[in-house]
């Protein structure tokens, strides 16, 4: 059998998963209109999908699988990129509205557009109140421009025009963390991969009712198996997006429990309800026959519920009864729903019209009717992305792969890697868990190794994750790798020498016992080295001022004799080396006075990484100049305009921006809002090492 082409960069496919059913389409842009070249549907075998909302991964996946292949022989090529859009009964959408100021009369460029939209964008996300949701989050999915103003005078678009003060008034759309994903479950399981992603009803409305006629007061309602959606439009813009919660499954529903059929069953009838008499066969397996009037009488009330329930939602979103409406999905081939619709928003009939009319302008085919209003939802998916409709049709790669994109707008690379399954721990590692015990009474300190940095490239570009994201960037990233915890036997502890007894927490012990934190080590004997005085800790002096000598400087002595192995919890897990504050004074005297007292010259690019510590804990410290550690070891550094003295560091380890984060007070596990990194007036990254007397700042964004 000869291999299939692959699919031709030009080729779009388009695959609407409906509760229902599933809906394949794939073809290109053609003079500035999408041309299908193929159309395929299955119905799901079982009821796989609830409102909207996927329930059986494996189930729809399979489905989808099936409509793909049968494509895929029509075109004779491997599908392997599909469009995609997401529903819910869990919608939600908020207005948000954004402005920029500049400080003269400025041309308008890409770049401002983009973070006047995004701006626009926070301010819903602000308005919805997503830090309220608890547990459960949401993701912006989709957002329409409602308007641009230009120096407070509206605008259309705002590129290439000069002005000052810039507006911009979005529609976002948001939904549960789990919907997207789920989505992007089926795909993967069909060997598909996401290249966009938007909302069902913004691709219905770009099928059914094409940008140049939204300057009427014009509403979509898509009426699928599980959810209706909602979209309305009128002065050139999108007003709103909302749901029904009520659609064709109530009234497959209500057949069933009227004739006791299966659901299978009960959608059949729905499509015989004009027959003069319908024969089934219920769950008792008994044969039965009835007049089609009696099911079209039973659908009447959830059908009448149905259009109430529209309505309804209509005249809350637009705010009143629209000038026209078109029905369009499969629940809108229902008998008798378009005028119940018209009936319940008060409307003369000819105002409500099924969808289809329009998908012409917009698109066309050689071989198909695309008049059908339950293609309003799949060809506009196709649409959307074809003819680049929605800001979510763009493509950003991630590790050479197209990333999930949950928003829209300004999208920094720690979002982007956040909405693809990384977390902070990726970003920066963790140092591994310091091992603190107790021998004869005498606390020691074993340090965990510090984590290996993550590297992370924009378009081969090292980048800081507050940068930017734009379409068509290529991002790599290399997760850190956390450090190895300490670990020690008694061995290790007293050596392999060491002849007498021993105990941990009141029981014997051989030397090969794995010491864990928190273990009291008492031995039988008491070594010679015993008697060495503890490490006291170092008081920060308070004097300042001007000196004359090192030696006058009050604290500098101090800094130089006693070793720091200061920790902020005896009894935790992880013991965090604590910060000594210092003056800027006291520690360049400390230094001097270490040259005059040990003049030995430091190697050449000696990097000065840490105060004095021993990897031997038990090393008795040194007491003449000749094995003094050289306090040059130390780094001082400027942290949000404060100087922080950082102690040393085991082998003389380099400290990284990193390592200054728990120092800022920002809860990196728990981030609501982007992050500045500068280490001296430059952007930097995680992985950035320090130098002496840096100027490091880690803040939040303005917002």
């Amino acid at each position: 059998m000869m291999k299939k082409k692959p699919q031709d960069s030009s080729l779009i496919f388009a695959l609407d998963i409906g509760t229902r059913s599933i809906i394949g389409i794939v073809g290109r842009v053609v003079e500035d209109r999408f041309q299908v070249l193929a159309i395929e549907k299955e119905e799901h075998g079982k009821r796989a999908m609830l409102d909207g909302q996927i329930e059986d991964i494996v189930q729809v996946a399979k489905v989808a699988r099936r409509v793909t292949d049968r494509l895929e022989e029509k075109l004779d090529c491997t599908l392997e990129r599909v469009c995609v859009a997401a529903a819910g009964r869990a919608l939600r959408t908020e207005q948000g509205s954004y402005t920029l100021e500049f400080p003269e009369v400025t041309r308008v460029t890409n770049d401002a557009i983009g973070r006047l939209e995004s701006g626009a964008v926070s301010a819903a996300e602000a308005a919805l109140g997503l830090g309220q949701e608890g547990e459960r989050r949401f993701y912006l999915v989709g957002y329409t421009v409602a308007g641009y103003q230009l120096d407070r005078y509206p605008m259309s678009t705002l590129k290439g025009h000069n002005g000052q003060l810039l507006e911009a008034t979005v529609v976002a759309t948001f939904l549960p963390r789990e919907v997207v994903e789920s989505l992007y479950a089926v795909m993967e399981a069909s060997g598909l991969e996401v290249a966009s992603l938007t909302l069902e009803p913004i691709a219905a409305l770009n099928a059914a009712i094409p940008a140049d006629l939204r300057l009427l007061n014009l509403v979509l309602a898509d009426i699928g198996a599980g959810t209706s959606d909602i979209a309305v439009c009128r002065d050139g813009t999108v007003v709103g997006y909302t749901m029904a919660t009520i659609a064709g499954d109530e009234i497959t529903e209500e057949l069933m429990r009227r004739f006791l059929v299966p659901f299978a069953t009960a959608e059949r009838m729905k499509t015989q309800m004009e027959d003069d008499t319908i024969t089934y066969r219920d769950v008792l397996g008994l044969e039965q026959s009835i007049p089609g009037a009696l099911v079209r009488e039973t659908v009447q009330q959830p059908a009448r519920a149905l259009a109430q329930e529209i309505a309804q939602r209509v005249k809350a979103l637009n705010g009143g009864v629209p000038s026209a409406l078109f029905l369009a999905g499969g629940g809108s081939k229902l008998e008798g729903i378009r005028e119940l619709v018209a009936e319940a928003l008060d409307m003369d009939d000819s105002r409500v019209a099924l969808a289809g009319n329009n998908y012409e302008i917009t698109a066309f085919s050689d071989g198909y009717e695309l008049n059908d209003p339950e293609l309003a939802t799949p060809l506009g998916i196709a649409v959307s992305a074809g003819l680049g409709l929605i800001s979510d049709s763009y493509r950003i790669l991630l590790n050479g792969k197209p990333a999930k994109l949950f928003r829209s707008g300004a999208l920094t690379v720690l979002e982007l890697l956040m909405m693809n399954g990384y977390s902070t721990i990726d970003l920066l590692g963790r140092t591994g868990k310091n091992l603190s015990v107790t021998v004869d009474g005498q606390r020691m300190l074993f340090r965990g190794e510090p984590a290996t940095p993550c590297v992370l490239l924009l378009n081969g570009v090292e980048a800081a994750p507050s940068a930017v994201v734009y379409a068509g960037d290529s991002i790599e990233f290399t997760p850190a790798l956390s450090g190895a915890s300490a670990q020690r036997t008694l061995k290790d502890l007293l050596g392999a020498d060491f002849t007498g007894g021993v105990t941990i927490n009141g029981r014997l012990a051989d030397l090969d016992t794995q010491l864990k934190t928190g273990d009291q080590v008492a031995t039988s004997s008491v070594p010679t080295y015993a008697a060495r005085e503890p490490v006291q800790r170092p008081v920060a002096p308070e004097a300042t001022g001007a000196f004359d000598s090192p030696e006058k400087v009050p604290g500098a002595r101090s800094m130089l004799s006693q070793a720091v192995e200061i920790t902020k919890s005896d009894t935790a897990e992880q013991a965090r080396t604590e910060t000594v504050s210092v003056s800027t004074e006291q520690f360049e005297a400390a230094i001097q006075l270490e040259k005059v007292e040990n003049p030995s010259p430091p190697v050449e690019g000696e990097r000065r990484s840490g105060l004095p510590s021993w990897n031997n804990p038990w090393e008795k410290p040194p007491a003449s100049t000749e094995d003094r550690p050289h306090l040059g070891n130390a780094l001082q550094v400027m942290l949000n305009g404060k100087a922080l003295l950082l102690p040393g560091k085991p082998e003389g380890t380099p400290y990284y921006v990193m390592d200054l984060l728990e120092h800022s007070g920002i809860d990196f596990e728990h981030l609501d809002r982007g992050v500045e990194l500068q280490v001296n007036g430059r952007e930097c990254a995680f992985s950035q090492e320090l130098r002496p007397q840096d100027d490091v700042v880690i803040r939040y964004l303005e917002s």
